[in-house]
């Protein structure tokens, strides 16, 4: 197990990705610290089955990701991957909806790792792995507030990985597609009222018709993605936007 020594944060990480990252990257030996909201009872078990403490925390404002990094302590990969959806016309997109949505997709993913930097530069190792999007590379309407964020996450990880490319702390972010979780099944009755569709046709005509394969990306799938990036053979991975999409963005 090539990670055992090194603690590993992911934000958002009680479901969906996020959890299917932090079991593979415990999976090859790394302390995992979760973070995210859901049921106690259900976070409880997660702690159980991964050995992993669980910290709370309000990742839309400044002071919220500052009390996470205290608690989380040293950091050696760090996982930004805690996201939120809106689906809405830009004219009648709430205000509200935009500053929450870039607060959480993107202002959270650049202060923890302003925060867990300096700790991975005095190690000399260390690894930023931040959950982008098909849509840091290609836009959708009605999902202004997230194709902006997420092309900002792809901005930040080019910005980070040049900042840090000489102290053996490499930046990377993973774009999947349509994975199926509750971020992706949530925003389906938004979809529908957006588009005035059904549950079936937006399944079909909009999730799945933009992946060539015409499958949802598995948890785990992003999860391996993520124990590569890891890896010493990924070493000179730097800067990069993996695409896990199933072919959307060849086109």
């Amino acid at each position: 197990m090539f990670l055992s020594g090194k603690r590993a944060l992911v934000t958002g990480s009680t479901s969906g990705i996020g959890l299917g990252i932090a079991r593979a990257l415990k999976a090859e030996g790394a302390e995992v610290i979760l973070n995210g909201f859901g049921d106690e009872a259900e976070i409880e078990k997660l702690c159980e089955e991964l050995d992993a403490d669980h910290v709370n925390a309000d990742l839309t404002s400044v002071a919220g990701v500052e009390a996470l990094m205290a608690e989380a302590g040293r950091v050696d990969i760090l996982v930004n991957n805690a996201g939120m959806q809106h689906v809405a016309p830009v004219e009648e997109f709430p205000a509200e909806k935009w500053e929450t949505i870039i607060a959480l997709n993107l202002s959270a993913a650049f202060h923890t790792a302003r925060l867990a930097v300096p700790h991975m530069k005095k190690a000399g190792w260390g690894r930023i792995i931040n959950t982008a999007s098909a849509h840091s590379l290609t836009a959708s309407p009605f999902k202004s507030a997230y194709v902006a964020a997420k092309h900002g996450i792809a901005g930040l990880t080019k910005t980070l990985a040049l900042e840090l490319a000489t102290h053996n702390i490499t930046a990377n972010c993973i774009s999947p597609g349509y994975v199926w979780t509750p971020l992706v099944e949530n925003q389906i009755p938004d979809t529908m009222k957006a588009r005035g569709m059904t549950r079936e046709q937006v399944m079909n005509d909009i999730l799945l018709a933009k992946q060539p394969t015409k499958k949802f990306v598995q948890v785990e799938e992003v999860g391996a993605m993520a124990v590569f990036l890891c890896r010493e053979e990924a070493q000179n991975i730097n800067g990069a936007n993996w695409s896990v999409d199933g072919g959307w963005t060849a086109e």
